[in-house]
């Protein structure tokens, strides 16, 4: 009866069939191979495809950052002034108008870093690096040395614009809407202190060649901007704008730039 009872439970397993499962991994793939319990010899294939959530750090670091754009400014300066005419005889707001597309930002960021505040979504972003403003006049103007006088010069200029370089530290509120994404997608607000360390007026003419003059021209030394960047991906948008002239006297020109940025983020 024993050998009967064996036999009996030996044919039963054997009845039931078995399980085979294999898994094949390849990158993110997952590939689970499970055999049939049926009499037909097939499989089921199942594919799974792991989704990777990026974790941003607390505290990210963006090197070397490029933006390329355009100056201007609001040119605010009553020339019918005492002040305005002391800085500059005879002037009136066409001798300050620029060539748009000539009138170039260039800004180099040594770095930038990203704190986050709220869930990566509200962070803090600060920086440092250094703003070179160019601003390409039409008219023949010149600015005179010791004291600084602006005066219509007789020579045709084919080049004739004054630069201003400021050393700048940017701080804004950056809000991130896409912080676990490949890419960020959001804008960022704030201001920017600069400190001016070179000013110059550089001349091209066909009488002269090329020169450069050197000297501060009684601008201000120092640039607080309101600042702004919209987050597109690879890349984005930025702005600027001060509310106070570039100049200590005389005129009142309210410098602003927009651009394209170009950087990780």
């Amino acid at each position: 009866m024993c050998l009967a009872l064996t036999s009996h439970a030996q044919s039963d397993t054997t009845g039931k069939g078995t399980t085979s499962r294999d898994t094949i991994r390849v990158g993110n793939l997952i590939i689970v191979k499970n055999g049939k319990f049926d009499k037909e010899d097939s499989n089921t294939v199942h594919v799974y495809h792991q989704h990777h959530r990026r974790n941003p750090s607390n505290l990210t670091t963006n090197w070397f950052i490029f933006d390329l754009g355009f100056a201007n400014y609001n040119d605010q300066t009553n020339y019918s002034s005492a002040s305005a005419q002391a800085f500059a005889p005879g002037s009136n707001k066409d001798w300050f108008r620029l060539r748009t597309g000539k009138s170039v930002d260039v800004n180099i960021w040594v770095f930038m870093q990203r704190l986050n505040m709220i869930k990566h979504v509200v962070n803090l972003k600060y920086g440092l690096g250094i703003e070179l403003n160019n601003y390409r006049y039409e008219e023949n103007i010149k600015f005179k040395k010791n004291p600084t006088e602006v005066f219509m010069d007789t020579i045709n200029y084919s080049k004739n614009k004054l630069a201003a370089d400021y050393a700048t530290v940017p701080i804004m509120l950056n809000f991130n809407f896409t912080p676990h994404g490949r890419h960020d997608f959001g804008f960022s607000v704030g201001a920017s202190v600069g400190y001016k360390y070179s000013s110059r007026q550089k001349f091209k003419s066909s009488v002269t060649g090329k020169y450069k003059t050197y000297d501060d021209f009684d601008m201000d030394p120092w640039k607080i901007s309101y600042i702004g960047e919209l987050q597109l991906g690879l890349l984005s948008l930025y702005g600027s704008f001060t509310t106070k002239s570039m100049f200590q006297k005389g005129l009142d020109q309210r410098p602003y730039t927009i651009g394209l940025r170009f950087g990780n983020w």
